[in-house]
């Protein structure tokens, strides 16, 4: 008896008990119409209200067992609850047995209960229903031989077959039905696995930043993940399953699709979806086949699984992979010619004291200020190793925004007054962030350094401004009215040792962003227009957004607008 047999609830158990209970209610029906068919023909011998009474009891027994019971089977071990079931067919088939005057055998009918205990119960309920049903074989061989005169011998022995065979039946009955539940675990445990493992896949997918597709030959779309619906192109009708054929800048796919299912081989290519009036999409793709017909499971159905991946994220990731290398190599060398860097300055200046010719003069300030220039070029490469050091060692810390705002902003004004002018709005008074207040400072004036070699001259030029969403994002964003960026200069900007200028050593932006990382902050660049006295101007905006855990401090005595 296996363990599975104590959760009697289960569908298929519920429909074998259906099935059983169906089957008594047809026998029922089948000994009422025989009863009845006897009376017509044959009244005087085969009539006999007891009978008749019986089969009647035994219908309605039935159909309130059909009606009541048919939601769950009886539980499998042995007990009372089996009576209304199992017990009434043995009781119901032994009076008709014993009471019916002709020579009409119901003992076949023991078959019923024999077969619903062997299927639905235990083995226990099952060998005992046996023997009960051949003990009473037996004892109706016993109550026959008295009343007649045949071989005794000759009916114990029927009885005792019949009873045998009884055994045998139950016993393989039970056996074949333990072994197809047994089966029917293994399949269930197998269904929850592999829905398991496709919620799994699922999730996976849909996750993944790589596109993919799940192409049949009928270049019909099965599935389609987010990344790879992006990478398709906006838009489009995305609504699963859809045709590749429906667009024409999908054609190098649906040839790419055509190829893999031909040759039965996977295949990788670099394709470009063109869409009108959009830019070429660069995507490099690889193909696998599920199945070939060379496969044990050639019967499947064959689909073609495609992989996506943007040549422009890919150029990127090795072109930032090229970049880190070079710059550990930078920093290696930047720190070797320190010193002797340090010693032509030295020299240049202790030649220029005794120069007095104007033009020697010249050329020995022209040495000092390109040794100046490549010694603070170095020193901005060593940099990069000092903030990534600074990022792993900063501890937590909070600050009031902008406090901290106006204080850099005092400082890095108050450098050059007549050159470094703004505005400052600072509308986050009751706000505390979590950031290094060394670290605000290096990355604001970063971005202020930044906005002064673009910026025009006039008293809005710049714009320095701390506010908070309605939705509680506190953001710093720098604004000047410098003239948009070129599309190819906007996508590398954060990127190490990239600059639109021979001067620049392109790490700036780059720390900001790492130390905005580093204190679960982002920081961005959009093109954004504002109001002021000119009217709507266009600018250049770097927004750092904070960590949503913020908490408000005490009032600050600072003015909510300062004009520098």
């Amino acid at each position: 008896m296996s363990d599975s047999r104590l959760f009697p609830n289960e569908a298929p158990f519920v429909r074998l008990w259906r099935g059983f209970l169906t089957g008594r209610l047809m026998i029922a029906v089948a000994l009422l119409v025989l009863q009845l068919l006897g009376y017509a023909f044959n009244q005087a011998q085969a009539f006999t209200p007891v009978v008749l009474a019986v089969c009647v009891a035994y219908l309605v027994a039935t159909v309130m067992l059909r009606i009541l019971g048919r939601h769950a089977p009886p539980y499998p071990g042995t007990g009372p609850h089996w009576l209304p079931s199992i017990g009434v067919d043995i009781l119901v088939v032994s009076a008709l047995q014993l009471l019916h005057p002709g020579t009409m055998n119901y003992t076949p009918l023991f078959g019923l209960p024999i077969l619903m205990a062997a299927v639905l119960g235990t083995l226990t309920l099952a060998l005992g229903t046996t023997a009960a049903v051949t003990l009473l074989l037996l004892l109706w061989a016993w109550w026959t031989g008295d009343q007649s005169s045949s071989d005794d011998a000759q009916r114990y022995l029927q009885s005792a077959l019949t009873g045998t065979g009884y055994f045998v039946v139950s016993y393989l009955v039970h056996q074949l039905s333990a072994r197809l539940v047994g089966e029917q675990e293994v399949a269930e445990r197998s269904r929850l696995k592999a829905q398991v493992q496709t919620q799994i896949s699922t999730l996976v997918i849909e996750h993944l930043n790589d596109g993919v597709l799940v192409v049949d030959e009928h270049d019909t779309v099965r599935m389609a993940n987010p990344a790879a619906q992006a990478l398709l192109g906006d838009g489009q009708n995305m609504a699963l399953p859809f045709s590749l054929g429906n667009c024409v800048g999908w054609q190098p796919l649906v040839a790419l699709a055509h190829r893999t299912f031909d040759e039965e081989q996977p295949q990788t290519a670099d394709v470009a979806l063109l869409h009108p009036g959009e830019s070429p999409m660069g995507l490099h793709v690889r193909t696998w086949l599920t199945s070939t017909p060379s496969d044990q499971n050639s019967r499947a159905e064959r689909v073609c699984v495609m992989f996506l991946h943007d040549l422009r994220e890919m150029e990127a990731r090795l072109r930032t992979e090229k970049l880190a290398a070079m710059g550990r190599m930078s920093a290696a060398v930047a720190h070797e010619i320190r010193n002797p860097l340090a010693a032509i300055v030295q020299a240049n200046a202790l030649l220029e004291e005794d120069l007095q010719d104007p033009g020697q003069k010249r050329l020995a300030h022209m040495v000092q200020q390109n040794a100046d220039r490549l010694a603070r070029i170095a020193e901005e490469v060593l940099d990069i190793a000092r903030v990534q050091h600074q990022i792993s060692h900063a501890p937590g810390a909070t600050l009031a925004l902008d406090a901290s705002v106006a204080q850099v902003w005092s400082d890095w004004s108050s450098q050059d007054p007549a050159r470094r002018r703004g505005q400052v709005s600072l509308e986050t008074s009751m706000v505390q962030v979590e950031f290094d207040p060394e670290h605000l400072r290096r990355v604001l004036v970063n971005l202020l350094d930044n906005a002064l070699r673009y910026m025009g001259p006039e008293e809005d030029s710049l714009v320095v401004q701390t506010r908070t969403s309605p939705a509680g994002q506190t953001t710093l964003q720098v604004w000047s009215d410098g003239a948009s960026m070129d599309k190819s200069v906007e996508r590398h900007l954060f990127e190490p040792f990239f600059s639109s200028e021979s001067r620049s050593s392109g790490l700036g932006l780059y720390i900001c962003r790492e130390l905005c990382q580093r204190h679960g902050a982002s920081i961005s660049y959009q093109r954004t227009t504002r109001d002021t006295a000119r009217g709507k101007v266009g600018g250049n905006a770097f927004t750092v957004a904070f960590r949503r855990t913020t908490r408000p401090v005490e009032p600050a005595t600072l003015f909510d607008s300062i004009m520098i």
